[in-house]
């Protein structure tokens, strides 16, 4: 418990976690939240509260207002139900159907081999918690839950204009407790889709190459903390044993998310049997140079090699695989090893912050192509156009299909905002201290909402949550009942 905080709170913050187990027990990675939002729905009956549907699945409840403030203007709190599905490989959890396993370590509560989902299921929990709490004083509260957040603000995208009758927005997305967001970059998706051609291979040996256990992370919140990408590790590692001896890639396969640093990757490559020794040699003394750049921040990383079975005939080392002919191998490692990754501008007004970034996120062959997925963000628009053409322009040198999405806007940030001044003088009379107002390089959805809702007020707060989109996902407990003591006291100051 918090120092000077009252039981009450603490009874509220418990609350606040109970919901958030309720929330691991369901199955809510993007693209599969009908079942979150059901049990959002029945929530609202049961208190019988009006809530309504839209056709892409976000929900918006309505509880009425309490105590001294209970006829002032709606406050919208706003959060997503999805979740980002990041397993440890050797995990074999289903995230369609098995409940996030969570447990608590020296004041952490972390997940057993998954990402947490703490992004953005405690969101859905502070809000449930403070409606439920017949206590509490506040105005008439709107709340806001969306689709499909990570993938790329869906929900938020088909919210229609007007829907929403509050003009304050508490987005509950943040993850630094005694920091107010109040601006964050936008961001593009380009999706590269480049045809291969298959060649029968009647002499080779299979070596399937694995690199794992990388921290990987957010790639807004934690681009700038030069985590290795796997996918650039295995371009680099294929590309050395190319320049050794020429061989043919079976299969290639890395990355999960738009928003999330690769940590894992696997590669299978074919080559001929009396280059096996020599390619293994190359393949550990590279392996270990890897291994060495990255010993300050990767410490976990592991990169190893094994020789499958071939599920050919293996007399005289004669088969009939398909593998891909040597000319796309090669056109593949290069367009790996040219695709950027990583911080490319800070922001020239603090260059503590990140302008421009872009995640070379996924990478798979499926139906005979060579699909990859590049997430861009930048808090500039004219700079984002431009990371976004520098990718296309490399993937279309390499003759591939590229096709860029819309993206969403960034979000302005707003230094005379009343609802900052608010923030600021509630949270500084609870903590003594003045908190840090700060605009981030993630996205969030308030740009869009906003621009949805002409004179919309927003600001973004959350608990302590570090790394996120990662098996190391994790939050801290005691800044869950400090967050919602500062919700209380500003949510009865209106």
């Amino acid at each position: 418990q918090i120092k000077g905080v009252n039981m009450s709170i603490q009874t509220l913050s418990d609350n606040a976690i109970r919901r958030f187990y309720d929330i691991c027990n369901i199955p809510h990675g993007s693209g599969n939240e009908k079942e979150i939002g059901q049990w959002l729905i029945q929530w609202a009956k049961n208190h019988q509260y009006d809530y309504q549907q839209d056709e892409v699945g976000n929900v918006i409840i309505q509880v009425p207002g309490k105590g001294t403030v209970k006829n002032q203007s709606p406050i919208v709190l706003q959060g997503h139900m999805d979740m980002v599905c990041v397993k440890d490989a050797a995990s074999d959890h289903d995230f369609l159907k098995d409940p996030i396993q969570t447990y608590i370590e020296n004041g952490w509560m972390k997940a057993k081999h998954t990402t947490l989902g703490a992004d953005n299921g405690i969101a859905i929990a502070m809000a449930m918690a403070i409606a439920e709490d017949q206590s509490l004083d506040h105005p008439p509260l709107e709340l806001l839950f969306t689709v499909d957040e990570e993938r790329g603000l869906t929900g938020a995208n088909f919210l229609k204009p007007g829907t929403l009758k509050g003009k304050i927005l508490l987005n509950l997305d943040s993850e630094e407790e005694g920091e107010f967001t109040i601006g964050c970059a936008g961001g593009k998706d380009t999706h590269i889709e480049l045809p291969l051609h298959f060649v029968n291979c009647k002499e080779c040996r299979h070596i399937e190459i694995n690199i794992s256990g990388l921290t990987g992370g957010h790639s807004g919140m934690e681009i700038n903390q030069n985590r290795a990408n796997a996918i650039q590790l295995m371009a680099r590692l294929l590309n050395h044993l190319f320049a050794v001896e020429a061989f043919r890639l079976v299969d290639i396969k890395a990355g999960l998310a738009h928003n999330a640093i690769p940590r894992d990757a696997c590669a299978k490559i074919s080559v001929k049997p009396e280059s096996f020794d020599l390619m293994m040699k190359q393949f550990t003394d590279f392996a270990n140079v890897l291994i060495k750049e990255f010993q300050e921040t990767e410490k976990n990383m592991s990169i190893s090699f094994d020789e499958p079975v071939c599920a050919c005939s293996e007399n005289n080392n004669q088969c009939d695989c398909t593998v891909i002919d040597e000319q796309d191998t090669c056109k593949i490692i290069q367009l790996l090893m040219a695709l950027p990754h990583g911080v490319a501008f800070l922001s020239p007004s603090n260059p503590e912050l990140v302008e421009t970034s872009n995640n070379l996120a996924i990478v798979k062959i499926e139906n005979q192509k060579l699909l990859i997925l590049n997430s861009q963000r930048s808090s500039s628009a004219s700079r984002n156009d431009y990371i976004t053409q520098k990718i296309e322009s490399v993937a279309r040198l390499a003759g591939a299909k590229v096709e860029s999405g819309n993206g969403y806007p960034s979000w302005q940030p707003n230094w005379n905002s009343p609802l900052l001044k608010k923030c600021e003088e509630v949270y500084e009379r609870l903590n003594q201290v003045k908190p840090k107002i700060n605009v981030i390089h993630a996205g969030l959805e308030c740009g869009i909402i906003g621009a949805k809702h002409e004179g919309m007020d927003m600001i973004s707060m959350g608990p302590n949550i570090r790394t996120p989109h990662s098996p190391e996902e994790r939050m801290e407990m005691i800044s869950v009942e400090k967050t919602m003591h500062f919700l209380t006291e500003l949510l009865k100051s209106f």
